[in-house]
């Protein structure tokens, strides 16, 4: 006999999710045991991060919700800015610290989750189960027994693709002197930042008040950047371009999402599946994954409790992941403008109805209108081009001084010569 019904390897945002999923009891159902297996702290916890994500009405954690807002601005490289109320959505900010504290007080009151810290070495399919190989933190060696896995670490590398691009960024979280943000509206998009010669770039506002944000710069591109170019880049944008004036650092963030058509196995064996980003769930063309990741563990949650094989579900329609597909390549053969591309989308499309389009909530008729809103040409020559083209393994060259960033997959040598900013002191 299984020493438990399910065991959910990783406690990020995908594995505290469906475990959170699993803690209570829902009347008529089957509750099954799970054990939620966390690392030790050290280098394989990833460190705080924030999720955003867009909805209607409230949520599942809502207690973890930092901020939230009702109008987005994107500002294009020239010109004015383009700004909407998306009610009756809401795009929403958690912190992953308050969403593991949130999580972590339910699961310690359900008899039906343990907990275990352990690091977990391999996960064998056996009949009529899985075994996690684990080594906890004395070093000794012992075996979790499952009938259901569900591992949300990172694989070890990227599956083949036709595009891989990376959505790297660098932010901080700031308090001014003065007032200088609108607490009111999300900056998500602002391409007045220098662009690199591949890809694109832009600044990120989250206003938590009128002092007070996270302030980021983001790249689309193949390469990441060392650490000093991208404290250049956030200061430039800080100084340059928001002219935040007098300003405290209060901490920084940093992360890489791999952007990619690539499919993600959501199974690895009879009874072994991933999930989160490691199982699809992020947006290919934006690196969005809170929303992918929440659909996907409740479908798990719903077929376990029901005695049905939980197979994850994708997290984003297929039609979805094939425009995403000729996005990406248009952006990375350099056909499509980008900073031009998304500044046309947001000021031709209706906010609400973009944000429900990169969420995959949109019928054919919608997705229709919204293609002939991009550039036609470049998007028709990528599409035509995409079933020519061969997947290839990501295959980054060795770092010779790996960026001090958190990613899950093996990275390629950074780039120090983009942005090109004048090199500044550290904050």
């Amino acid at each position: 006999m299984p020493e438990t019904d399910v065991a959910v390897v990783g406690a990020g945002a995908a594995g505290l999710s469906l475990a959170h999923r699993l803690a209570g009891h829902v009347p008529g159902l089957r509750t099954p045991s799970t054990v939620l297996v966390d690392a030790p702290p050290g280098p394989l916890r990833p460190p705080p991060r924030t999720w955003c994500y867009w909805t209607v009405g409230s949520g599942r954690f809502e207690a973890a919700v930092r901020a939230e807002w009702r109008r987005l601005r994107v500002r294009p490289r020239t010109g004015a800015p383009v700004e909407g109320d998306i009610a009756p959505l809401r795009y929403r900010m958690i912190r992953s610290d308050d969403f593991e504290r949130l999580v972590s007080r339910e699961l310690d009151r359900s008899p039906h989750v343990r907990r275990l810290e352990a690091t977990v070495e391999a996960v064998e399919d056996v009949p009529g189960g899985a075994h996690v190989h684990l080594r906890d933190p004395s070093g000794r060696a012992r075996v979790l027994s499952a009938q259901w896995v569900f591992d949300s670490r990172p694989p070890g590398s990227l599956p083949a693709a036709r595009t891989i691009l990376l959505q790297h960024f660098h932010g901080w979280f700031v308090r001014t002197a003065r007032p200088v943000f609108d607490p009111v509206a999300v900056e998500l998009m602002d391409f007045r930042t220098p662009q690199p010669t591949h890809g694109l770039s832009f600044g990120y506002v989250l206003p938590t008040g009128p002092c007070e944000a996270l302030v980021e710069y983001t790249e689309f591109s193949r390469r990441t950047l060392t650490p000093d170019r991208y404290e250049a880049a956030v200061r430039h944008y800080a100084d340059e371009v928001l002219r935040l004036g007098e300003r405290q650092v209060l901490a920084t963030e940093t992360g890489v999402i791999p952007m990619t058509d690539a499919p993600m196995p959501r199974q690895t064996g009879a009874s072994v599946f991933r999930i989160g980003a490691a199982g699809g769930a992020t947006r290919p063309a934006t690196g969005y994954t809170f929303a992918g990741l929440q659909r996907q563990t409740a479908a798990v949650a719903d077929a376990l409790r029901r005695g049905r094989r939980p197979v994850p579900p994708a997290a984003h329609p297929a039609r979805s992941r094939l425009m995403d597909a000729v996005l990406l390549r248009a952006l990375d053969s350099g056909r499509a403008d980008g900073p031009e591309l998304f500044s046309h989308l947001f000021a031709r499309v209706p906010m609400t109805r973009l944000l429900r389009f990169l969420d995959g909530d949109t019928r054919l008729h919608e997705d229709l209108s919204i293609g002939l809103r991009t550039p036609v040409g470049p998007m028709l020559r990528s599409a035509l081009e995409l079933p020519r083209l061969p997947r290839r393994p990501f295959d980054p060259p060795a770092a010779p001084h790996p960026p001090a960033l958190p990613a899950p997959w093996p990275l390629p040598a950074p780039d120090p010569s983009a942005p090109h900013l004048p090199p500044t002191e550290t904050a």
